[in-house]
């Protein structure tokens, strides 16, 4: 980070020091305008999923720029917005029948958190009005997006104010923290699934509109992976109260976790709504959408015939065009299972190489989605004081020798723990990601040293 952010007019995320400008990128590499070049290894929050400067989302922008910019979804539709709803829900995968492309991945969850209420008012149930989420979990920085999610630092200067009062919240999948010593993956899911079943009965079933959770955990909890039978639980429980099931793949989705939707690894799960985002247009443009199950269409479809909903820049042709061009190059180039053997590797060389480093307390992920959780001490997995600053103390000292990883704090219960993120470009070469180890190794060996 440079000194004083007081010369830029730019409300930046800190007001005391002002970013590095990025003077261009290629491939798995920003440039800085200082001529350093930094190794993308985190693709910003997970989201340059074919890496950066792809020619052909270039050539794609550019053609749709010379027919139409720009069409109001009010009276209007484009070729690019249909082929890339065509091409996501192709054979109408696990149901899902129709998509709705927004701006981000916060715009679609409020989206689905409005379709999940217009359905139910739609279904002649209008006395369901609640959610139900899961601690440790991150769903977007809107006001709906952010009631339902539960990332502590984030929601604090607006709790009793501005957010949503409708919310309860279960444990989440966390097997590091909430697994107990000695419980089988099997029981583990069962509790979770159980503790889930009480949370319904005491709020009411017939008042909850929708559970709503990520598939692997995102960024406020680093990564975290759904214990073996779980998700299928979480369905049949949602069915048994008619209760709709939400799964947020806005981080975890794209293919990110080594298969196209997070969930396809979860058995029979079905859910009613599915965001994506982030990989969906791979930051080539801002995109994001709602996959909704036929289930959810059909009674819309048979009541008022529409979706009370809008935004101006909605299905925007360029962002559509952008996303679409960002599939094609994943079916051309196999990424999607490319992603699923690099990650076995650098899920090896993680456990292999800073597995047994003495602050780092769990990891875990999958496909090309790694998250490392650290902590004051790994017997007790107590995490260090918020004063170490250990994650920021990681991400900076990898951006000093050429790395970018994506740091995270409150890691274990929202005000303490610190972790990062590790999710290169589903197309890094090999080459790379024997660097990207190196530069974490040297990284975490400096930060160890200093907290030491």
């Amino acid at each position: 980070m440079t000194a004083q952010a007081t010369d830029s007019k730019i409300l930046h995320r800190s007001l005391i020091t002002h970013p590095e400008t990025v003077e261009s990128a290629s491939g798995s590499y920003y440039t800085l305008s200082n001529g350093q070049k930094i190794l993308d290894g985190c693709t910003g929050a997970a989201v340059a999923v074919i890496g950066h400067g792809d020619p052909d989302v270039k050539a794609a922008v550019m053609e749709q720029m010379s027919q139409v910019s720009y069409a109001h979804t009010l009276a209007f539709t484009t070729n690019s917005a249909e082929e890339l709803a065509s091409t996501l829900l192709e054979g109408n995968p696990f149901g899902l029948c129709k998509a709705y492309f927004v701006g981000s991945g916060s715009e679609a969850m409020d989206a689905a958190m409005k379709l999940a209420r217009q359905y139910w008012v739609e279904a002649g149930e209008p006395q369901r009005r609640r959610f139900v989420a899961r601690r440790q979990a991150y769903h977007g920085n809107t006001i709906g997006a952010m009631s339902v999610g539960s990332n502590v630092a984030r929601k604090a200067p607006y709790e009793g104010v501005l957010l949503l009062d409708n919310v309860s919240y279960v444990s989440p999948a966390y097997a590091y923290r909430v697994q107990k010593e000695g419980e089988a993956e099997e029981a583990y899911s069962q509790r979770l699934v159980d503790e889930l079943d009480a949370e319904f009965q005491t709020v009411g079933p017939e008042t909850i509109m929708a559970f709503i959770a990520e598939t692997v955990g995102g960024a406020t909890a680093a990564c975290i992976t759904p214990p073996r039978g779980y998700f299928e639980g979480v369905r049949r429980l949602c069915d048994k109260y008619g209760i709709l099931l939400i799964l947020d793949e806005v981080m975890c989705g794209s293919g990110r976790t080594g298969t196209y939707f997070a969930f396809a690894q979860e058995g029979d799960v079905r859910p009613d709504l599915v965001t994506l985002g982030k990989g969906l247009g791979g930051g080539y443009t801002p995109i994001a959408g709602v996959l909704a199950h036929r289930k959810v269409i059909d009674v819309l479809a048979k009541g008022s015939g529409v979706f009370v909903h809008g935004h101006t820049y909605q299905a925007h042709p360029l962002c559509c065009a952008a996303a679409l061009a960002v599939q094609k190059v994943l079916e051309r180039d196999n990424l999607v299972a490319n992603c699923a053997e690099k990650g076995k590797w650098l899920e090896e060389q993680l456990r292999k190489k800073l597995g047994p480093r003495k602050y780092v307390g769990n990891i875990r992920g999958r496909g090309l989605f790694w998250g490392l959780e650290f902590v004051k001490d790994k017997k007790t997995k107590e995490p260090f004081s918020p004063d170490v600053h250990f994650s920021r103390e990681m991400r900076n000292e990898a951006q000093r020798l050429g790395l970018a990883i994506y740091p995270g704090t409150g890691t274990a219960d929202g005000y303490v723990g610190d972790h990062v993120i590790l999710a290169p470009p589903l197309n890094v070469s090999q080459e790379d990601l024997d660097i990207l180890m190196d530069l974490l190794m040297k990284t975490y060996d400096v930060v160890e040293k200093r907290v030491s």
